[in-house]
C-alpha cells in the first residue's frame, strides 16, 4: 500500500511549484488558491521575500496548495487503496485528498483556520525545535521558559512553542546540554494552549463546510495521533482542536506503518516527512515529490512495484 503524507509549514521556497507549475491538471488548484491569496500562488512565491512567505496566513495557504497541486497530477494513478494523513496544516490537504472537501473548500477553510489562529495567538508567538533531549529533561526547560511541546516527532525531535523570546531562551539553554536546536519560520505558537480560543470557531466553520464521505479508495488518518477517521462529520472537533493541542507525529507514523504500508510519498512542500518515515521505518520505501526532477519520473515511481531508494 502507498501512503501520502502532506507536509506542514516552514519549507516554502521559490521552487516549490517547479514540478507541477505548468501541468494542466494542477491548474484548477492554482486557480482555487489565487482568490484566497489575492494572486496566483506561482507568482506569490517568486515575488515575495522569505519573511513575507513565512507570514502565517500565506504560509498555510501555500502549503496546502503545494500538496494539492502535486496530488492533482498523480490522482489518476491512485486506483488502489491509499492511506493519507497530514502534518499540522497538511491535514487540511489530507482531508481534501481523501475526498472530504473539494480543493476550493479546503483552501477556503485553510484561510479561516489561519485567520483564527493568528487572532488567538497574538503577534509574539514562535515555534522552535529541540533534538536530542529526553522528555524529562525537555520538560524541565519547558516549565522554566513557559513553553509547550507542539509536535512530537521520532528520534527525540520536538517542536516547541511559546513567545518568541521564551523559545529562543529555551533553545539556548538546551544547546548547553548538547541538544541541537533552532527557530522555525513559523511565527505562531501552533498546537499550544496559546491558541485555545481558535478551535471552537474553527470547528463551527468545519461543521458548516461542504463535507463529503471519505472516498472508498482512501484511508484517512488523523495527523495528531494516527487514529483512523471513518466519518469526517464525526471528526471535525478533533481536527479543530489540533490547532491548540500537541501533535504526536510519531504515533501517526507508527499507525501508517501498522497499515502495512510499503511505500510512502511525501507530497511536500519539502522532504522532511519522507526523511522521518525512512528513519522510523527503514524497510518502507520512501520518497518525496520534491526529490523528482520531472513529473514523469514521479508518475513512473508510483506505478512501479520495483524497490526504490530514497534520496534527500
Amino acid at each position: 500500500m502507498l501512503a501520502l503524507l502532506c507536509g506542514g509549514q516552514g519549507t516554502l521556497s521559490d521552487k516549490m511549484f517547479d514540478l507541477v507549475a505548468d501541468q494542466p491538471t494542477a491548474e484548477p488548484i492554482f486557480a482555487a488558491a489565487a482568490p484566497v491569496l489575492g494572486a496566483d500562488p506561482r507568482d506569490v512565491i517568486r515575488t515575495r521575500t522569505a519573511d513575507e512567505l513565512s507570514v502565517n496566513r500565506a504560509s498555510q495557504i501555500l502549503t496546502v496548495t503545494s500538496a494539492l497541486a502535486v496530488h492533482a497530477c498523480i490522482a489518476d494513478l491512485l486506483t488502489e487503496q491509499t492511506a493519507v494523513t497530514g502534518y499540522s496544516v497538511g491535514e487540511m490537504a489530507a482531508w481534501s485528498i481523501a475526498g472530504v472537501w473539494t480543493a476550493d473548500e479546503a483552501l477556503r477553510l485553510t484561510d479561516i483556520r489561519a485567520r483564527l489562529m493568528q487572532d488567538a495567538a497574538g503577534p509574539d508567538g514562535r515555534l522552535g525545535y529541540v533534538r536530542g533531549l529526553d522528555r524529562s529533561a525537555l520538560q524541565y526547560l519547558l516549565d522554566k521558559h513557559h513553553c509547550e511541546i507542539a509536535i512530537v516527532n521520532p528520534d527525540l525531535l520536538f517542536v516547541v512553542g511559546g513567545t518568541e523570546q521564551d523559545v529562543i531562551d529555551l533553545c539556548h539553554e538546551a544547546e548547553e546540554g548538547s541538544a541541537r536546536t533552532g527557530l522555525l519560520a513559523v511565527r505562531i505558537a501552533s498546537h499550544t494552549a496559546r491558541l485555545e480560543q481558535a478551535w471552537k470557531p474553527l470547528q463551527q466553520a468545519l461543521d458548516h463546510s461542504a463535507l463529503s464521505a471519505i472516498a472508498d479508495s482512501r484511508l484517512l488518518l488523523a495527523g495528531g495521533d494516527g487514529e483512523r477517521i471513518f466519518s469526517a462529520t464525526c471528526a471535525t472537533a478533533k481536527l479543530a482542536r489540533q490547532v491548540a493541542r500537541p501533535i504526536d507525529w510519531s504515533a501517526t507514523l507508527e499507525a501508517v506503518a501498522e497499515l502495512g504500508v510499503t511505500r510512502v510519498l511525501d507530497l511536500g512542500p519539502g522532504h522532511a516527512l519522507a526523511e522521518m518515515m525512512q528513519a522510523f521505518q527503514p524497510t518502507v520505501r520512501c520518497y518525496a515529490a520534491d526529490g523528482f526532477r520531472t513529473l514523469d519520473g514521479l508518475r513512473n515511481w508510483i506505478t512501479s512495484e520495483r524497490p526504490s531508494i530514497y534520496c534527500s
